[in-house]
């Protein structure tokens, strides 16, 4: 089941209010993703961090509805 990148900017958001989403489809088929998040949360944070940070806002949805989300995260500058 595909998942629209406005739902998973919405999510991403709910988590992390402050943030910065950019979602580009990669494949076409609304199941491939990469996106650019930047958050004053994850300022501090390791990569690792940053992106459980993400996988948290979008509840569960990875794997699932969600197959693949190439992420990008930083603090802002």
């Amino acid at each position: 089941m595909a998942m629209p990148a406005n739902e998973i900017e919405a999510l991403i958001k709910a988590g992390l209010p402050d943030a910065q989403v950019t979602i580009e489809d990669l494949a076409g088929d609304g199941d491939h993703y990469a996106a650019k998040v930047v958050s004053e949360a994850f300022r501090g944070k390791s990569r690792v961090q940053q992106h459980q940070l993400v996988y948290a806002a979008l509840r569960g949805r990875m794997g699932g509805e969600l197959h693949a989300l190439a992420l990008q995260t930083s603090a802002p500058d």
